[in-house]
């Protein structure tokens, strides 16, 4: 009989998981393998791109074993961490070097002289985007000056962001990006859906190298690495797939996923917005050629604070902990926690910030640190929302999703904070739902992203409870506690 499952493979920035779904939404299996990250200098992340390929397939293999074999599978849809770039020889089919993590702040220097000498404008204006350390572009400028195997590849150079270098690799040679990872490498005129050439003399980049950019949905080629050829048939980044999976397919639905960071996106409509407050103007998806697009606000450190508090300072056993101590407590008791790990994203855009815990006293226990560091999500958000509300893109309702929000005090005190309902799945892993639905589309499964919308099935809400003096209060020391870190 045909396929009716649908494979996704969601390759994150701490773990790459394989995912089924029926075609109902329902989530029939998962597996997953965590990713090292290596910091070879300050300010440096990076990954191990084979890993990241053998942890993918290794993950897809075992889902794939689970249906009885691959004839189940009606498309594979792929999602992933943006802005990290891969690297790799176009003939061996080999990474050339460890891929650049969008975490990584080893081009700050090159983004302020680049701002300095004013094309930042020109820049933000063709892409949506800023001149930050965050996007692709610097990266590859980097390595092209930097790493000798990338620097000599000459034709046998391609490059391209997590999803291209797995369709590579599934397909035995297939280089191609979706729009939405495109546009977040500072190359791609959003205006147009291609490689802009005066972007890519800017950085230095070969378009040789670039892969084909392509719709969100679609027949891109198959696989054979599982005993029978699967369709690839949907890519988004993360962030886009997220919202996908949250069903913002009308202009001014948002969603913010607590992931590894936490990222907000408002979808904006057929017409690209251009903000005033330091946003991002994004692409929420491509289909058919037609775009549509999204402001987004950036938040580099959420969940990997909470990692580090367990990895590196030992402060928690796991991440489920943290609900139960900020519990524990009845307020901060004065700590506030400004996690700038990799520098401060929307709206400050403030690479060289570092964190800061302030407010410690002989009272201060590890209740009030990891509670204070989960309070930083929604002062963090916070933030975000004055800069959408100034771009005209004020919230009504915020969608939450990914890891984080399994919290319930962690979304309660959102809503708190926000004085806003928040509204979260009963599937938290929207990321990978929304990319199962791009599939489903580009496979015929569903005839709309409308449509396949009703694969994401119940919901929670949380409202608002705390009182306007005490959430001014909390604001208030936030603000103060972001000032010393930005001075």
């Amino acid at each position: 009989m045909p396929g009716d499952l649908i494979l996704v493979i969601d390759a994150g920035t701490t773990s790459t998981r394989a995912m089924l779904f029926g075609a109902d939404g329902t989530c029939l299996g998962s597996e997953q393998s965590e990713l090292n990250r290596y910091y070879p200098h300050p300010g440096w992340v990076e990954h191990d791109a084979e890993e990241i390929w053998q942890s993918s397939l290794a993950c897809a293999r075992a889902m794939v074993g689970k249906t009885g074999g691959a004839e189940r599978i009606a498309a594979i849809g792929i999602t992933n961490q943006r802005e990290t770039i891969v690297f790799w020889s176009r003939r061996t089919g080999e990474a050339l070097e460890r891929a650049i993590v969008w975490q990584d702040r080893r081009t700050a220097d090159l983004c302020a002289r680049l701002k300095g000498e004013g094309h930042e404008p020109a820049l933000q204006a063709k892409t949506g985007l800023l001149l930050d350390p965050y996007f692709s572009a610097t990266k590859i400028a980097w390595a092209l000056e930097n790493v000798p195997a990338v620097r000599d590849a000459g034709e046998d150079l391609r490059v391209g962001t997590v999803e291209s270098w797995l369709v590579f690799k599934l397909t035995g040679g297939l280089h191609i990006s979706d729009a939405t990872n495109a546009s977040r490498t500072a190359l791609m005129d959003i205006h147009t859906g291609r490689w802009d050439d005066g972007l890519l003399d800017l950085f230095g980049v070969p378009k040789a190298a670039l892969p084909e950019i392509v719709d969100c949905a679609g027949r891109y080629g198959d696989t054979r690495l599982f005993g029978a050829p699967i369709p690839i048939c949907g890519m988004a980044g993360d962030q886009q797939s997220a919202a996908i999976g949250q069903a913002c397919l009308s202009p001014g639905e948002t969603k913010a996923t607590y992931g590894t960071g936490a990222f907000v996106l408002t979808h904006t409509g057929p017409e690209a917005p251009v903000s005033r407050y330091r946003l991002l103007t994004t692409m929420a998806w491509q289909m058919s050629g037609e775009r549509a697009y999204a402001l987004e606000g950036s938040v580099f450190v959420a969940g990997s604070l909470i990692q580090w508090l367990r990895d590196s300072l030992g402060l928690i056993g796991t991440a489920a902990e943290s609900e139960a101590l900020a519990r524990s407590v009845a307020d901060n008791g004065g700590v506030m926690l400004v996690p700038a790990l990799s520098g401060l994203g929307a709206p400050h855009w403030a690479p060289e910030a570092r964190a800061a815990i302030s407010g410690l006293s002989f009272a201060s226990g590890r209740a009030h640190i990891v509670r204070a560091a989960l309070e930083a999500q929604a002062h963090q958000t916070s933030d975000l929302m004055k800069a959408f509300a100034g771009d005209g893109a004020a919230w009504q309702c915020l969608k939450v999703d990914g890891g984080m929000v399994a919290n319930d005090w962690l979304a309660q005190d959102l809503a708190d904070i926000l004085d806003l309902e928040v509204e979260r799945p009963e599937f938290v892993e929207t990321t990978a739902l929304g990319a199962a639905m791009l599939a489903g589309v580009g496979v015929g499964m569903f005839g709309s992203l409308e449509e396949a919308s009703a694969m994401r099935g119940a919901v929670e809400r949380f409202e608002p409870k705390m009182g306007e003096a005490d959430r001014a209060e909390r604001l208030r020391e936030w603000k103060q506690a972001v000032g010393k870190v930005l001075t």
